[in-house]
């Protein structure tokens, strides 16, 4: 796993060094609650400041009403043992060799990902469309339908940290959502 957000990076790391009870011992958070308040470590501080405001770009202190973390620590301790295999580190995906792997991509969406740190208004998308085409073995993208730098497919809609959206993928293989119905309503 390769984040360029040295924040990202240091989140996947510290959760493979948790076990189960680490996270379930994690405090709850209900709307209101301020995170600078609890004595935890930064990771953890991190961890909980996105769950506790979904949609966000950066962890927040305050516990929104747009908030399941009370749910999300026990998904997360179940969870685990499949991140406990991966190596994780800072970067760039330019860094990465191009190898039979399963790529997982998700970079700051083209539209709405300008709020991020490691902001898309910093990256070439016609470069990164190119690098995910020669990916070698199963590639998938995420993104939004707004972004016109693959031809995303639709998957479902989500309420994002200032609008809704319509969440895509692109992949080099056969899914699903190659398929779409048709409303026997459109055109009347």
């Amino acid at each position: 796993m390769v984040d360029k957000f040295e924040t990202i990076a240091n989140l996947w790391k510290w959760l493979q060094t948790q076990t189960p009870n680490d996270i379930l011992g994690l405090p709850n958070m209900d709307k209101g609650e301020d995170l600078r308040l609890i004595d935890i470590p930064k990771e953890a501080k991190v961890l909980i400041g996105f769950c506790i405001n979904r949609g966000s770009v950066t962890p927040k202190n305050i516990a929104s009403g747009f908030n399941n973390w009370n749910e999300d620590k026990k998904r997360i301790a179940g969870e685990l043992h499949k991140i406990k295999h991966w190596q994780i580190k800072q970067g760039c995906y330019t860094d990465l060799e191009n190898e039979t792997a399963t790529w997982f991509i998700d970079p700051p969406y083209q539209f709405g990902g300008e709020h991020y740190k490691e902001s898309a208004n910093e990256i070439n998308f016609d470069l990164l469309s190119e690098w995910c085409k020669e990916r070698t073995g199963q590639t998938i993208v995420c993104e939004n339908t707004k972004a016109k730098w693959l031809p995303f497919k639709p998957v479902t809609e989500f309420n994002g940290a200032y609008d809704r959206t319509v969440e895509a993928i692109w992949s080099n293989h056969k899914t699903n959502y190659d398929n779409v119905q048709v409303s026997l309503f459109e055109g009347m």
